[in-house]
């Protein structure tokens, strides 16, 4: 019997020395730690705020229309039919933050499955493939997003599987540069010689050393799922009235910029807190996740 049969494939899987020094390296980064800050408030406000007003995002209030920010309970002033702002900021912002996040998800499941099996195959498999990847890409995201919110009926369920559909290919084109420098390696060499199923070398030898790349670009599609709920909800193709959410919030502003302005300041601060806390997230993880960070 050879020696090659009675070792295991040996994985460089990460240790928890690793995962310290990692974990040390994002915490150093300041604007990352800024993001986690950001994110945890924003969220907390979303899931607790509303229990904390006394008015709901429905409660409609005539006496009370375009009362500007800070005037008695409504923190955020008040919307052309009286409702409280604040009430209906967080509750848009559980739907935003919640359509991100599934919509990240799901495409993160999609590009990740496609982008290993291109990698791991290569060949007509892998070209095949990638090709299709390059389909998707050739179309700019937000008029497919656009095209496919039109013909269906908008729900915030329907809008995190159109953006998740149409978001997937830069994960899968990561995913698939990273495990085609991987499958050489002699840990996938051992486990081919112990006859692993190719479906157990992808997912369990390959996938979990190619896994900081996908968090990466994981984190940053949160991002980009909120921008886009944002744009497809202004256009009037996204979530719709009366349930809430940054972007058709965006799109009740815009005719009383002149005349009631934190309408419209109020989501878009949100917004880009949201997205900048992401993105910031996205670049420590980036830095943290590269060794070579430890020699600057």
């Amino acid at each position: 019997m050879s020696s090659a049969t009675l070792v295991p494939p040996a994985r460089p899987v990460s240790n928890h020395w690793w995962q310290s020094r990692t974990a040390r390296r994002f915490a150093r980064h300041h604007l990352a730690m800024l993001g986690v800050f950001m994110i945890v408030i924003l969220t907390l406000a979303c899931v607790f705020g509303p229990y904390l007003l006394p008015y709901d995002e429905l409660y409609i209030d005539l006496r009370a229309r375009f009362a500007p920010p800070l005037t008695g309970y409504h923190i955020f002033g008040t919307d052309p039919l009286g409702r409280d702002i604040a009430a209906r900021l967080f509750n848009a912002g559980r739907i935003s933050l919640l359509v991100g996040f599934f919509a990240m998800l799901l495409s993160t499941a999609i590009g990740t499955v496609i982008g290993v099996t291109a990698g791991y195959y290569g060949g007509r498999v892998g070209a095949a493939l990638m090709r299709f990847v390059d389909a998707f890409l050739s179309f700019p995201s937000i008029f497919l997003l656009l095209a496919l919110a039109a013909f269906i009926k908008p729900s915030p369920f329907m809008i995190t599987v159109i953006i998740a559909v149409t978001s997937w290919m830069e994960i899968a084109r990561i995913v698939e540069a990273e495990v085609r420098s991987l499958r050489e390696r002699d840990f996938v060499l051992a486990a081919r010689m112990l006859g692993l199923s190719n479906s157990r070398i992808m997912f369990r030898e390959l996938l979990p050393n190619a896994i900081g790349p996908i968090i990466v670009a994981a984190t940053l599609t949160v991002a980009r799922a909120i921008l886009l709920e944002a744009y497809v909800s202004f256009l009037g193709y996204g979530i719709q009235p009366p349930l809430p959410s940054w972007g058709n919030m965006l799109n009740g502003a815009q005719q009383y910029l002149d005349k009631a302005p934190w309408l419209a300041i109020v989501p878009g601060i949100a917004i880009t807190l949201a997205v900048t806390s992401f993105n910031f997230i996205g670049d420590g993880l980036r830095d943290a996740l590269d060794a070579r960070s430890d020699l600057h």
